[in-house]
């Protein structure tokens, strides 16, 4: 926008005016003269007619319809002054903005020939283009912005100089948009004096002229900020933290990979821990679940015993009552022992009698304890309505007491074991259907089942021993046996009434012993189980061999020998006792 019809009174161009730009350019603000014509009153122009009815615009139109000779004009010809610092418009910008200024100005100051100007850099400034130019001073160099031109009638004063006017012109190749200044933010003023602050915090080391508390990025002396004391203990512990973090890391890693597992030394501090180990578990997982157990210092140390050790990995899983802080050495020892696990292992063939006191020993009972209870609940522990009902029976859990091994928690007690191993019992006779197969073998109820079976696994030393024994205790039930009347005459009853194992006892003896165990002295099976039967005895009693078998002697203790008659078996009878005699020195 122009200055034209911008209302009364003179104002300092805009910067963003389009005739502002590239006004002849001297090195100073622009002439007083060429200000707003503070002495002539303004005429509003609107309209171009307005403009080309002024008397002396022929004259500029005709200098406008050759603009081939332009520029040749402007530096052979004399130029008026007036309008020294505009840049030169178009021909039809000028004859609009200056028809009305020429025929102002012309009558007040005569043209004068003056010589092209250029400012101190060689850059022409226009002045010497336009004819009806208002004159003003011929010397381009002063300073025009405080000498006011004589001959104007109310002169203002220069608006260039106020504090409300606009900067002054830069020449073209210096202009540029100026960047909106960046507030600096404001750092955090240290809790320590820093040293030159005299120990005032906010206040400056120069002369005192900047206020208090403000402080840019350079003091006015040129030297820099000084940082805050806090920021550089900041920085400095920061840094203290990474490095030492990162040392430690480095520490550790290379102590992992490279260090011997650590490890404790000895037996262990006596304090003595259940350490159950799943099925399942590998190495890693045993040396971790001790680890927590604080059995051993670390997992790998248990690892690298166990991989030592040849039995290392014959590790049974069960409950191991351990000592704390054992060495990985001594852990591995304990647990490849099945002796040292904290379980009870009812074996094949094995009595109730025997049973109870492995429950009284393990959980720390006193003795007679579980027999007691196992007498006592007997018909509470979820025997089947077949077993039991016998009150010949010397110990109704006798056979339901189930072999294989059992685990001893914190929580065990002689109950809970004993009703678990009944319900195994339980499972494994009705998974075999022994309550069907009674009556296929011909014996009165499937209690006699369990009997055969707990004789076959007394007596036999194998699978194929206790089809065999199974087949001589068939064929002794039978009627038809004149040669044994109908007795089974095994030692293994009469041993288990006297709750003894003994080979060489008085037969004379055993044979009058009257009890309803005793095989030497009643015909057919004892009134019940003399023992736990395994799954071998109880299959081989299921399938007998139907050999017809009658007789049976183990004449070197090892190897037992089946006879069909009982000349042969008087045979190996006698063979039997020549070696007892050897052996005994006779």
């Amino acid at each position: 926008m122009t200055e034209y019809g911008r209302g009364r009174g003179p104002e300092p161009w805009h910067p963003e005016d389009p005739l502002y730009g590239d006004q002849g350019w001297t090195g100073h603000q622009t002439q007083q003269g060429q200000v707003p014509y503070a002495g002539a009153p303004q005429q509003e122009y609107q309209q171009e007619p307005q403009y080309q009815q002024h008397p002396q615009q022929p004259q500029y139109q005709e200098y406008q319809q050759y603009p081939e000779y332009q520029q040749q004009y402007a530096q052979q010809q004399p130029q008026q002054q007036g309008y020294a610092q505009q840049q030169q418009p178009q021909p039809q910008q000028a004859q609009q903005q200056y028809a009305q200024p020429q025929q102002g100005y012309a009558q007040q100051y005569p043209a004068q020939p003056q010589q092209p100007a250029y400012d101190d850099q060689g850059w022409d400034t226009g002045q010497g283009q336009y004819t009806a130019a208002v004159q003003t001073d011929p010397y381009a160099g002063a300073n025009y912005a405080q000498q006011p031109s004589a001959g104007y009638p109310g002169e203002t004063p220069d608006l260039y100089s106020t504090d409300e006017a606009y900067p002054p012109p830069q020449p073209p190749g210096r202009r540029h948009l100026e960047a909106e200044p960046v507030e600096l933010e404001e750092e955090p003023e240290s809790i320590l004096p820093v040293a030159g602050d005299g120990g005032r915090d906010g206040e400056d080391d120069g002369d005192g002229d900047e206020p208090s508390g403000r402080r840019g990025g350079r003091s006015k002396g040129g030297k820099p900020k000084q940082r805050s004391g806090m920021a550089c203990l900041i920085a400095a512990v920061v840094i203290l933290g990474v490095v030492g973090g990162g040392g430690y890391y480095g520490y550790t890693y290379i102590k992992a990979r490279f260090a011997p597992a650590e490890d404790f030394a000895g037996e262990g501090a006596g304090e003595v821990v259940d350490v159950e180990i799943p099925k399942g578990a590998g190495l890693g997982q045993m040396g971790r679940i001790l680890k927590e157990a604080g059995v051993v210092a670390s997992a790998q140390a248990f690892v690298d015993a166990a991989n030592a050790n040849p039995k290392g990995k014959s590790i049974q899983p069960g409950v191991y009552p351990m000592n704390k802080k054992m060495s990985a050495a001594a852990a591995v020892a304990l647990m490849i022992d099945p002796t040292k696990l904290n379980v009870i292992t009812v074996t094949e063939g094995m009595r109730n009698s025997k049973v109870y006191e492995a429950i009284d020993k393990k959980l720390g009972k006193p003795e007679g304890t579980t027999k007691e209870i196992a007498q006592r609940e007997a018909k509470n522990l979820g025997l089947p309505a077949w077993a039991g009902n016998n009150p010949k029976l010397i110990d109704p859990l006798e056979g339901f007491l189930f072999p294989t091994r059992y685990d001893l928690s914190k929580d065990s007690t002689p109950e809970s074991l004993l009703r678990l191993m009944v319900k195994n019992a339980s499972d494994k006779y009705s998974e075999l259907g022994i309550e069907a197969k009674a009556k296929e073998l011909g014996l009165e109820n499937p209690l006699q089942v369990v009997t055969v079976a707990s004789l076959v696994n007394a007596e036999g030393k194998n699978h194929d021993d206790f089809r065999k024994m199974s087949e001589v205790v068939y064929n002794r039930m039978k009627k038809t046996n004149d040669v044994t009347n109908q007795k089974i005459e095994f030692d293994s009853t009469y041993n288990y009434v006297k709750n003894q194992s003994e080979i060489n006892f008085n037969l004379k003896e055993a044979q009058a012993f009257n009890n309803p165990y005793n095989t030497h002295f009643i015909k057919g099976l004892p009134v019940g189980p003399i023992g736990n039967p395994g799954m071998d005895a109880l299959t081989a009693t299921l399938n007998p061999d139907h050999g017809g078998w009658m007789f049976f002697v183990s004449v070197d203790g090892n190897t037992t020998t089946f006879t069909k008659t009982y000349d042969e078996h008087l045979k190996l009878v006698a063979e039997f006792q020549e070696r007892q005699k050897q052996k005994n020195g006779g």
